[in-house]
């Protein structure tokens, strides 16, 4: 019975490949791969000769007899673009399939851009939710926000460069101006890393276009700050309605600063002008 070992990659840097990697990629009888391109570049500057099989989204089911049948054989290493395997890349089905025909499934660790990014965001690394990619259309991606608005902890998710600055603005309209750090190209040469409120990190990036894959990495609800008392939210809101302020701009900014969260503030919005 064979081992299925996942092998994390470099997520830029060649120089993050760690000995162990390297040895069980040699050692293996079959290496699966997400883009088996990418991995063959990976393979040739570190004169690995193993054999390559194609393992992605859109064939991960019908290559599991494959596989499972290598495994009866030998060990086999599963590996993606970069990083971890598994983690929001195809193995979790691969993952279940070997456990349950027997065979162990053993992690050689190394990068991962969503631990990166929380370790240098300077937020609180203690207690933190991994989200994965941000929904691509605004309305689901709002609505998305909203279930995990009320959450103590760090909030990361993955995000690309033509939906940054639009996903961006729902996280200040949902979530309010919280602190976050968005983090892009990391261990490369171009890495970046933008901190403090999200209405910064905007305007950063309408300045300087948004290249590469994101890390976003935002405070959870609370932070440093204590819930605003109903009354003084209450205050808030009628001083900013009295001012002629919109009701979704007003939620929005009241959202960074009492933390109620934003459909909590738009609700009281309503209420209070009913009444008038």
């Amino acid at each position: 019975m064979g081992t299925l070992y996942l092998v994390a990659t470099p997520i830029g840097n060649l120089e993050d490949m760690s000995p162990r990697a390297m040895r069980i990629l040699r050692q293996v009888s079959l290496i699966a791969a997400e883009d088996t391109r990418q991995t063959q570049k990976l393979l040739h500057h570190f004169d690995i000769s193993t054999r390559l099989v194609s393992y992605f989204e859109h064939n991960k089911i019908a290559r599991l007899d494959l596989i499972l049948n290598r495994l009866m054989e030998g060990d086999v290493a599963l590996v993606s673009d970069a990083g971890m395997p598994a983690i929001n890349d195809p193995g979790y089905e691969l993952v279940c399939a070997a456990l349950a025909a027997g065979h162990q499934v053993c992690p050689i660790p190394g990068p991962s851009a969503p631990i990166a990014a929380l370790a240098a965001s300077g937020l609180p690394t203690d207690a933190f939710l991994y989200l994965g990619y941000l929904p691509r259309k605004s309305a689901e991606r709002r609505a998305f926000l909203e279930t995990v608005a009320g959450l103590p902890y760090t909030l990361i998710f993955l995000e690309v460069p033509h939906r940054l600055l639009a996903s961006l603005s729902d996280l200040q309209a949902v979530l309010g101006n919280r602190t976050m750090a968005a983090a892009r190209e990391l261990t490369k040469l171009h890495e970046e890393i933008v901190r403090g409120p999200v209405s910064r990190v905007q305007a950063h990036f309408e300045h300087h276009e948004p290249r590469g894959e994101f890390v976003l990495v935002v405070s959870g609800k609370t932070g440093n700050r204590e819930q605003w008392m109903e009354e003084m939210l209450i205050q808030a809101i009628q001083s900013g309605l009295v001012a002629g302020e919109p009701p979704s701009k007003l939620a929005a900014r009241l959202a960074g600063e009492s933390g109620w969260t934003r459909r909590e503030i738009y609700q009281q919005i309503q209420s209070i002008k009913e009444k008038v």
